[in-house]
């Protein structure tokens, strides 16, 4: 690898040597080109955590859907890859709290080694307030295709009472 000098002027004239790429007599350009290449050169191959790409434990977390309907609350959480005996679910009060655990399974070390694993493994936390009590004893829970679907019956002091008012014309 050749050095350059870092000097941004020619030592025959003070003005900006001149290059072919565009912006190249601003210094701020080249040296943000030159930070790019160095960082490149760096960090080439180089992983980052999972922390510098803005998971980390969140990664884990189950993504939720929450669906309100007159007479009962549905929530439909992601699970892929969590088997239905690793998944805990508890309602004290208006707080329900979804546990489970998703394990690594190793493969045979002799067959190779992983190259990019991307997928997160771990156990996982995801609690969240209703704005009612729940009847632990009434609450449904069923899995298919790695969606938990969990409907919470509202109490009867909780559902919605509506009626269609008639408008009349003037």
């Amino acid at each position: 690898m050749a050095f350059r000098p870092l000097s941004l002027f020619n030592r025959n004239s003070s003005l900006p040597a001149a290059r072919s790429e565009p912006f190249s007599g601003d210094p701020f350009y080249r040296l943000q080109h030159e930070m790019n290449r160095l960082f490149d050169d760096v960090f080439s191959g180089f992983q980052f955590p999972t922390s510098f790409r803005g998971e980390g434990d969140d990664a884990r977390l189950p993504r939720i859907d929450v669906h309100e309907a007159d007479h009962a609350v549905e929530i439909e959480a992601e699970l892929p890859g969590v088997d239905e005996k690793d998944i805990d679910v508890e309602v004290a009060d208006n707080l329900l709290t979804i546990r489970g655990e998703k394990k690594f399974e190793r493969k045979d070390e002799k067959e190779g080694q992983y190259r990019v694993m991307e997928r997160s493994y771990g156990s996982f936390t995801r609690s969240m307030t209703l704005p009612f009590a729940v009847d632990p004893n009434a609450v449904e829970a069923t899995i298919k295709n790695g969606v938990l679907k969990l409907t919470l019956p509202k109490p009867p002091e909780a559902q919605t009472q509506s009626k269609r008012i008639a408008i009349k014309r003037a």
